[in-house]
């Protein structure tokens, strides 16, 4: 990694996760290999910046923690890279098993369970695949009709469908941009921002 650490992908220590590390793999992978519109492709940092605000959407009482995780979602990505969902599948649980453990060292270096439950990854879940239709009809050439075949539109106020349309940045700003996020859910997980945990 560009921090000087070392990962060891079959056997990922939290103490070699860095935030560096991640914000700066995240801003330089391309969500839907790269087939969107726009001076920039639209990064998985910026991908993991909408799920994290859908969420808040969706549950504003969220606890801080989760808010992060959802943050994370993709956090692995800054090393194996964004594959597509069939894809995954294709190479089989081996490539979940790794993938889980890269996610559970993330969470574990920032304080969180190793495993999330299953009512927060639901709710993520849920986020994602609002962010990916909003993706797929900002971004990626997809009609409102060809996006809802693939994922539920998501069910958000009327006022929020502008400001939450991804508008790709450069890889420098995806980055910044994540990591003042998860720096402000850092300090607010820890109490030095006054948040809820």
């Amino acid at each position: 990694m560009l921090s000087g650490r070392r990962l060891d992908l079959l056997d990922p220590s939290p103490f070699d996760v860095e935030l560096e590390d991640i914000a700066h793999g995240l801003s330089r992978v391309a969500r839907w290999n790269g087939q969107t519109s726009g001076a920039h492709p639209y990064s998985v940092a910026e991908h993991s910046l909408l799920v994290e605000r859908l969420v808040r959407e969706i549950k504003p009482d969220l606890p801080v923690k989760w808010q992060l995780a959802a943050l994370l979602h993709d956090g692995p990505e800054y090393v194996v890279g964004d594959l597509i969902s069939p894809f995954k599948a294709a190479v089989g649980l081996d490539y979940k098993e790794l993938e889980g453990r890269l996610q559970g060292a993330i969470h574990l270096r920032f304080g969180l369970p190793a495993e999330t439950p299953q009512t927060i990854k639901k709710l993520i879940k849920r986020a994602d695949h609002a962010s990916a239709w909003l993706e797929a009809v900002n971004l990626a050439g997809f009609s409102e009709d060809e996006a809802k075949k693939l994922f539920p539109r998501p069910r958000i106020r009327d006022d929020l469908w502008t400001d939450l349309a991804p508008k790709p940045v450069s890889p420098n700003k995806a980055k910044e941009a994540f990591v003042s996020r998860a720096k402000d859910l850092l300090e607010d997980l820890s109490g030095v921002g006054g948040g809820k945990s």
